[in-house]
């Protein structure tokens, strides 16, 4: 068995990719570049590859990631070359490694989870650190979240779950945020929540299909790491 961990960016149109189509669309790439991915035992044999956390339709990232498995060793020069020019446009492998040892998947292992969070809004315009600071400052921040269960709104306190949060102006001087929050099977925190109550917070109105997602990495305890190659 010869596991192996890829990151990979996600730009452009190719954001509109469901978790599912990304799959079906990594499972091609590896057949048409001539890797040998190994496959489950029993009636319906699958790929046996996985990505460490989904990523929500309509995010842009920069680095997620792919562990998989594969019949015969694999180089770094096979997978970032041949992969790649097997992928979609805006989906470009950038990294080749070693998952941490263990039988623990990467999606068992996440714990955290970096976004970019821009907003149409001049950042100069108000005085947004100390907003973000105040912000940060509540005791409780409320957000209404669907319940699996019954799907309906509920209230929940989401405080507890944001690691950071900061604000900078980005490469047009308009607002950007930094959000770093607990992402995984044990904890998760959506960034949609973040929007919704920064935006209240500060009393942005802007409509959400202006406001740009970008997941720049995702997190592992001190003591777990990949190793790249």
């Amino acid at each position: 068995m010869n596991r192996y961990v890829i990151s990979f960016s996600k730009q452009g149109y190719s954001i509109f990719t469901s978790h599912l189509d990304m799959l079906r669309l990594f499972k091609r790439a590896f057949r048409r570049a001539g890797i040998p991915l190994s496959y489950s035992q029993g009636f319906n044999p699958h790929p046996k590859m996985s990505f460490a956390q989904p990523l929500s339709l309509g995010y842009s990232a920069k680095a997620e990631l792919l562990e998989f498995e594969t019949d015969a060793p694999c180089t770094k020069d096979q997978i970032i070359s041949s992969l790649t020019n097997n992928l979609a446009e805006g989906v470009q492998a950038v990294g080749f490694g070693l998952p941490p040892e263990g039988k623990k998947s990467l999606a068992a292992l996440v714990d955290s989870g970096t976004y970019t969070i821009s907003f149409p809004e001049p950042y100069y315009g108000e005085d947004y650190p100390a907003l973000a600071e105040d912000y940060l400052a509540q005791d409780k921040i409320l957000a209404l979240k669907k319940s699996k269960k019954s799907k309906t709104p509920v209230q929940t306190d989401i405080r507890g779950k944001i690691r950071s949060l900061e604000v900078f102006p980005d490469e047009r001087d308009m607002l950007a945020v930094r959000l770093a929050a607990d992402q995984g099977s044990q904890s998760n925190l959506s960034p949609e929540l973040v929007i919704s109550t920064f935006s209240d917070f500060c009393g942005l109105d802007d409509m959400r299909w202006k406001v740009d997602v970008c997941r720049e990495k995702l997190g592992f305890p001190v003591d777990i790491a990949i190793e790249w190659l």
